[in-house]
Formats: structure tokens, C-alpha cells, sequence
């Protein structure tokens, strides 16, 4: 996007986008060219409909577990699967690519009532013409993203994120497109944004419902009016309309369903759907979706894999037990490079039952999909001999939620011989995109960004 636009001096842009890495991947070019910009979301999938019940694709790889573990037939298995994606649009439930398209609209770059909008439904014709119409008038005015992507912008998309159960890959796209729009934003604002913004939404995956429930219950304008009337979002923020996001919302005249959407007395939280974790097997932070999991507390045996498949593996094979902590590390920035998605072995965890009793933490990241005791972007890295890379089998690892805490029971001082013992692996790519790449790619702690 970037270099098209920059190579055909193009004047204004409009970039539609439906899914979990080409959003922030727009929203990114959007803030590096600074030019008259709008976002355009291509819309949720319906759910899909198995014996009876709504579902979707996190259904099905959980049904993989299920099937691992002679829960369910592979007849079942495959009707299920026939099933799951009944037509177009990105994944139905409150997974990065809805998390994205809510935040975007609660900074202000996209049309206002339109994250909501099925890929199906007519209505994106109109959104499609509003947002031609809203490039022309910032055309007009000169007014550019970054005039729009503030500090307050992005305090407002967070809160929404936070506020909608939304997913853990959200911290790391908002830091990497602030990272572009030169807003200074930190994982540690997530964390203190969470500590007084509530849980709002029962969304999938750690709830009932899924976006075009949303959808039916008033939109994602909704959440984003009872934050407003909480006093919790920058009302004087701007957006591509030329209103502010307060003006934007005063329209807004449906009120929380209480089932899909709640009030903030009725909150299903007092706190957000994240938080940061730290301690010694995570300095520079990691980040759990305690929206998806009650499991706030761990203690158990660390199971050491390099890599999602051996892990993936190994859950299927019955290795796992009842109070381990899988640890999967070299999945990060530079060690997978590119820090591949794992939806797999968390839905095979629990499909398998595990989900309640067993911790899983990764240098790596999590489909939006993902839900259950599942801690993420653990940094340093493996592969730059983060502690993560440090731990042996059988090393006792703690969580607590609560206390904000991610550590290896081991004394201070066996950690450092341990590193002065480490070695760094053989790169996965020597040569090509990927190994350029790695070499770039910064701390998922600050977005794993490249410039």
C-alpha cells in the first residue's frame, strides 16, 4: 500500500480490509503516508449452524481436540466442518480481525456504526458511498490520519478493545501503529487502561455471542456511548467525518441488551478483558485475555517445545496433564520469524479438556480465536535468549492475574549461569524475506515493528 501509493503520488486513499494482519497492516500505510485516508471494514461472517447450535471456526479447532481425544466422531467432524464457514467475511466473533475493525472505528478512521455490519449485508453499499464521500471532504479540508490518530484516539480504541473482550493481538497492532502515526504508546498503558475500564460484551471467545449479534443489539456505538457516558472516552477526539467522536455518539439512542452488550452497572467486569503480565520469565511484559479464562492463578511443571508443532504434538498425543504449564518458545518476532499465529494447539487444548487445569505461554502469539489460561508475547524472546528460552523441563512456573505476575521459581543467580550457558539456534531462514525480516523485527513488548 505504501509503495503504490507513495510511487503514484496519490492524493487520498480508501483501503478495505477484513482480516487479522491486512488491517493493521492499512492502518500502518495509512500513518506512514499521512495522506487523506479512510478505512472500510469487509465485514464478520454469519455463523455457520451445527446440530441446532451457532458456530464458528473456533469450534472447529477445538473439535480437533475433541476428536484427539474420542470426544466426537470424524463424521462428526467433518459435518462439523462443512458447516462452520457458511459464506464471506472475516471470522464472526470477537477475534483480531473484530477487534480491529471496532478499534479503528473508536479512533475515528472508519465509517461510525460500520464495524458492526456483516460482510453480507446491504448496508456496506451505503458505508462504501459515505466513505467516498468523507475522503472528498478531507481532501477538501486537509486533514491527514495523524491529525485524526492521536494519543486520545488510541486511548479510545484500547478502551473499546478492553471494553469488548477483545483479542491479545490488539496490543500488539495498536503499538506498531502508533508506532507509525509517532504517537508515544506503551504495553504498560494497556494494563492501566484495564484496571478501570469494564468488561462489557459476551463474545466469542469467551462468551456466547458473536459480531452480527453485536450487530442486532445496536453496534459496536453501543459500547463505545455507554464508555462515553462513563466518562471513559475522549469525546473531543476527532474523526474522518469531521465530527468528534462525542458528536458522533449523540445519536446513539439504543441502550445495553444486557445479554449481548452490558450496562456498565451490570458489567460481566469491574476490569478489562487484558493485562500485563511481568516478573522474571517475562521483564519486558507478556500479555494474557483474562476476558477468555477464570483460571487467574497456576502454579505447575514446566513442558518445554521449540515450536508450535512438537507442542501441537504433543497435546494430541496425551502428554499434557492436569496442572502443566506448556511452554512453546521460538515462535517470536525473530525466532519463528514473523511470529506465526497458534490457534491449533490452544484449541486442541481445549477440545482435550485441559483448559481448566493446565497454563500455556509462548514467546509467540494467539489466533483471536483463542481463549482459556493462554499468556502470550512473552519478551525477550527465545531467540535472543530471553528467559523463556532459559527454562528447562520440569521447571516450576507461576501466574498470578491478579498480582500481575509471569515468573520461573528458580534463584536469580541459576538464571544467569543459564544464560551465560545459552547458545543461540541456527536461523530458520538464511536468505530471502524472512531472514531479512528477523533481522529487523523488534520486541514484541513494543509491537514487533521494523523501522
Amino acid at each position: 500500500i505504501e509503495t503504490v501509493c507513495f510511487t503514484e503520488g496519490m492524493d487520498g486513499l480508501i483501503v478495505v480490509a477484513a482480516c487479522d494482519k491486512n488491517m493493521p497492516g492499512a492502518m500502518m500505510s495509512m500513518a506512514r503516508l499521512n495522506i487523506p485516508s479512510v478505512f472500510v471494514y469487509g465485514g464478520a461472517i454469519l455463523p455457520g449452524s451445527y446440530e441446532g447450535q451457532d458456530i464458528n471456526i473456533q469450534d472447529m479447532y477445538e473439535a480437533v481436540g475433541a476428536y484427539s481425544k474420542c470426544q466426537m466422531s470424524l463424521d462428526e467432524l467433518l459435518k462439523m466442518e462443512r458447516a462452520a464457514c457458511p459464506g464471506e467475511g472475516a471470522c464472526s466473533g470477537m477475534f483480531t480481525a473484530n477487534t480491529m475493525a471496532s478499534a479503528i472505528e473508536a479512533m475515528g478512521m472508519s465509517v461510525s456504526g460500520a464495524a458492526s455490519i456483516p460482510a453480507v449485508d446491504d448496508r456496506n453499499l451505503d458505508v462504501a458511498h459515505e466513505a467516498g464521500t468523507h475522503l472528498y471532504s478531507m481532501l477538501e479540508k486537509g486533514v491527514k490520519p495523524r491529525d485524526i490518530m492521536t494519543r486520545a484516539a488510541f486511548e479510545n480504541a484500547i478502551r473499546l478493545v478492553l471494553a469488548m473482550g477483545g483479542s491479545t493481538n490488539a496490543v500488539l497492532h495498536l503499538l506498531a501503529i502508533a508506532r507509525e502515526a509517532e504517537v508515544d504508546l506503551t504495553i504498560d498503558d494497556f494494563d492501566a487502561l484495564s484496571r478501570e475500564t469494564p468488561y462489557l460484551t459476551d463474545l466469542r471467545p469467551g462468551g456466547k455471542y458473536v459480531m452480527s449479534d453485536v450487530d442486532k443489539a445496536g453496534g459496536v456505538q453501543v459500547v463505545l456511548k455507554e464508555l462515553l457516558d462513563g466518562g471513559m472516552l475522549h469525546g473531543d477526539a476527532m474523526t474522518i467525518n469531521g465530527n468528534t467522536i462525542g458528536e458522533n455518539l449523540q445519536g446513539v439512542t439504543t441502550k445495553p441488551d444486557e445479554r449481548v452488550i452490558f450496562s456498565i452497572p451490570n458489567a460481566k467486569s469491574s476490569t478489562g478483558g487484558l493485562a500485563i503480565l511481568r516478573g522474571n520469565l517475562a521483564p519486558e511484559g507478556a500479555v494474557i485475555k483474562v476476558s477468555g479464562t477464570s483460571h487467574h492463578q497456576h502454579e505447575g511443571p514446566a513442558k518445554v517445545y521449540d515450536g508450535e508443532r512438537a507442542a501441537f504434538e504433543a497435546v494430541t498425543n496425551g502428554e499434557i496433564e492436569d496442572g502443566d504449564v506448556l511452554v512453546i518458545r521460538y515462535e517470536g518476532p525473530k525466532g519463528g520469524p514473523g511470529m506465526q499465529e497458534m490457534l491449533a494447539v490452544t484449541g486442541a487444548i481445549m477440545g482435550a479438556g485441559l483448559g481448566d487445569s493446565t497454563l500455556l505461554i509462548t514467546d509467540g502469539r494467539f489466533s483471536g480465536a483463542t481463549r482459556g489460561p493462554m499468556i502470550g508475547h512473552v519478551a525477550p524472546e527465545a531467540a535472543v535468549g530471553g528467559p523463556i528460552g532459559l527454562i528447562n523441563q520440569g521447571d516450576i512456573i507461576s501466574m498470578d492475574v491478579e498480582s500481575r505476575q509471569l515468573n520461573v521459581k528458580i534463584t536469580k543467580a541459576e538464571l544467569e549461569e543459564r544464560k551465560k550457558a545459552w547458545q543461540p539456534r541456527k536461523a530458520n531462514y538464511e536468505r530471502g524475506v524472512l531472514a531479512k525480516y528477523a533481522k529487523l523485527v523488534s520486541s514484541a513488548s513494543i509491537g514487533a515493528v521494523t523501522s
